[in-house]
């Protein structure tokens, strides 16, 4: 059975199968929302979950199949969970990475390391066909750094210090950070769900 993922973000594709393939030896490749041609979903709703679920659901109508979302974002202690939801746009223009972190540095310029805790979340959803829908969470904390570090990863990695490391997670090798990763975390967890609803496995 076809999984579509349902996001228009090449870089969280190539993350997903990295983490899914080798808990779901049933999976052949994801496919985006993107390469059916599908529009994206206002994503009005005001948690991770819903925004998922929002997401899963347009791609699930639209296509007739099972489809996959994630929603995440960064969520910083001092702005009391900002940016959140608005991750991806919070410097007003969606998905434009290096905008987002140099408001969010700018805005955390003068506080103090031991301040300057965070958490990346994300939210996963599967929904199907027949309109069942599974959502999970996954969670990493850390700390932000005062600038950015490391060319990997994308979004807020080059400043998110994730906690028991050294590094930002833009220094991290892919399989560190899918290893401890909020996306990581999240979708490991929900391995298991998905193979049993999509795969009969």
């Amino acid at each position: 059975m076809k999984l579509i993922l349902a996001t228009h973000n090449e870089h969280k594709v190539a993350e997903l199968e990295a983490i899914l393939r080798p808990l779901i030896p049933e999976l052949e490749g994801l496919e985006s929302a993107a390469s059916l041609g599908l529009d994206e979903p206002l994503e009005n709703a005001i948690t991770f979950e819903g925004n998922a679920l929002i997401k899963a659901r347009a791609v699930a109508q639209a296509a007739g199949v099972p489809a996959l979302a994630d929603d995440s974002g960064i969520v910083v202690d001092v702005l009391g969970g900002a940016p959140g939801i608005f991750s991806a746009r919070w410097s007003g223009a969606h998905g434009d990475d290096a905008a987002n972190v140099a408001l969010l540095l700018a805005q955390l310029a003068d506080v103090p390391v031991e301040h300057r805790g965070a958490a990346f979340v994300s939210a996963a959803a599967l929904v199907m066909p027949d309109g069942r829908e599974f959502t999970q969470l996954g969670e990493v904390r850390g700390t932000l750094r005062f600038e950015r570090s490391g060319n990997g990863g994308f979004g807020y990695d080059p400043i998110f210090q994730p906690e028991g490391f050294e590094v930002t997670a833009a220094e991290l090798a892919p399989e560190q950070k899918n290893a401890i990763s909020h996306r990581g975390r999240a979708f490991t967890a929900f391995a298991p769900v998905i193979r049993r609803e999509v795969f009969g496995a």
